[in-house]
């Protein structure tokens, strides 16, 4: 009936599709052998209702079709071990190769469970080793994933029930159902992955993971809604940080602009992250080398969140840049250029005659709301000046007092004017150095402001 080719085996006359070919030693089986000469089963259940039913040009040649007949499928046998040849009993040599074919006329369908008034047990699953290699033949494919998800008309070995026709033979599609592990990742339960999309995968980036289950824990929450572990209390109280103090609102640091003797100090900077921070020879901020600055200078703190200047009783005080203008009154001291100045009040009249009747004679008195006086060092005074009407100017040139020689002052740098109330006032007129004015007690600083301590100048920056 057959005849080997170079492309394997083929029928004379008859379609080549009712053979069977072994998948596990490549050899041709006829149709209807359920077992190989190799112990390898050809059918999938032991005891399966299986139809066989020849193309119409087949049918043609081997005649009218017999009634249906009923085959049983044999006993399980042992599997035939390649090591050991004599473990196979006799009856492991059923159907092979050389055995009679079953008659393409049989026709095994449901009338056949009518007529002989059989009815099938439910099948039994075989083991199938579908991950062998298989060298040729016929491709098999293997069919994973729930029922809903197969081929129509591919059976499922997993759902076989008494009853139901089982096709095997010329409508089968040459596929083997293999059941799909019934796995979270497979079933879509929690924690598994398949049918998951992207945004769901990455829940688990947006929350803590519990350390019991790997579970996504929302914010907020106290246990795990899936195993019931506590949220750990660092979790719970788990606030962004900065990274550094300086990024705090509120928080201020010092920049060194200008230090006398000292190039190599100027832009050097002062964190102020401790509530106080004392300046001077001794303290938190020290300057030693600077003669001019007191052992206890000065104080930096926090009130309420601001930044605060006070000045420690400091020999020379603590001056800050006046912005725009500034009220100020007799006895103040303020800085322009190198020099240092202090406001005076007018005299009283003293033209008044001595006991005997005798006037002093001296220069006219001009009125005058008050007076600038020049600080030199060590406390002496310097040149003194009586405001005219419209106050007194400081400048390089073209003032009231004029400083040529001094290279940090401006040509019109400072003012100082009484309005007819006799209140005074203290004004920058743009100096590219500024006016620095004493402090009496204490000021708020703020982001930019300037304080001039002994020879040092500081720029206050403050996080906003």
């Amino acid at each position: 009936m057959t005849e080997h080719g170079a492309s394997g085996y083929r029928f004379r006359g008859v379609n080549p599709e009712l053979g069977v070919v072994c998948g596990n030693c490549d050899a041709y089986n006829p149709m209807g052998t359920v077992r190989c000469e190799c112990g390898h089963d050809l059918v999938l259940y032991r005891e399966a209702v299986v139809s066989v039913r020849p193309p119409p040009h087949v049918a043609s040649l081997v005649g009218t079709l017999a009634p249906p007949v009923v085959i049983p499928a044999p006993p399980a046998l042992p599997r035939r071990d390649a090591r050991r040849e004599d473990t196979l009993p006799p009856s492991a040599t059923m159907q092979t190769r050389n055995s009679a074919p079953i008659s393409p006329e049989a026709s095994i369908g449901p009338m056949s469970e009518r007529r002989s008034g059989l009815r099938p047990q439910a099948p039994e699953v075989l083991p199938r080793p579908v991950d062998r290699a298989v060298k040729s033949g016929p491709r098999i494919e293997v069919i994973e994933g729930p029922p809903s998800q197969r081929a129509k008309g591919q059976a499922d070995s997993s759902a076989a029930e008494p009853g139901a026709e089982q096709k095997w033979g010329h409508d089968t599609t040459g596929k083997i159902p293999l059941r799909a592990p019934r796995t979270p990742a497979a079933t879509g339960q929690r924690g598994g992955t398949k049918g998951r999309s992207k945004e769901e995968l990455m829940d688990q980036a947006r929350n803590y993971v519990c350390r019991s289950c790997s579970t996504p824990v929302p914010s907020g929450h106290k246990f795990c809604g899936r195993c019931g572990a506590a949220v750990p209390p660092d979790i719970l109280s788990l606030r962004e940080e900065y990274y550094g103090s300086l990024q705090i609102p509120g928080r201020a640091k010092l920049i060194l602009i200008r230090a006398e003797g000292d190039a190599a100090m100027e832009g050097l900077s002062f964190a102020l992250n401790a509530q106080e921070h004392v300046v001077g020879r001794q303290g938190h901020l020290t300057f030693p080398e600077d003669r001019f600055v007191s052992p206890k200078h000065a104080n930096l703190y926090y009130r309420d969140g601001t930044l605060v200047v006070r000045d420690e009783g400091s020999l020379n005080g603590v001056y800050v840049r006046v912005r725009g203008s500034v009220d100020v009154q007799a006895g103040d001291m303020f800085l322009a250029g190198e020099e240092v100045f202090r406001i005076d009040a007018t005299p009283k009249a003293t033209d008044h005659p001595e006991a005997d009747g005798t006037y002093f004679w001296s220069s006219p008195k001009r009125p005058s709301p008050f007076r600038i006086s020049q600080v030199l060092q060590g406390g002496a005074t310097g040149n003194v000046v009586c405001a005219k009407e419209t106050g007194v100017a400081i400048g390089r040139e073209g003032g009231d007092m004029n400083y040529p020689s001094d290279v940090y002052m401006s040509a019109t740098h400072a003012k100082v004017e009484a309005d007819p109330a006799g209140k005074l006032t203290l004004t920058d007129l743009g100096s590219r150095n500024g006016t620095y004015v004493r402090l009496r007690a204490e000021r708020d600083l703020a982001h930019g402001d300037y304080i001039f301590i002994g020879k040092k100048i500081l720029r206050v920056e403050v996080t906003g």
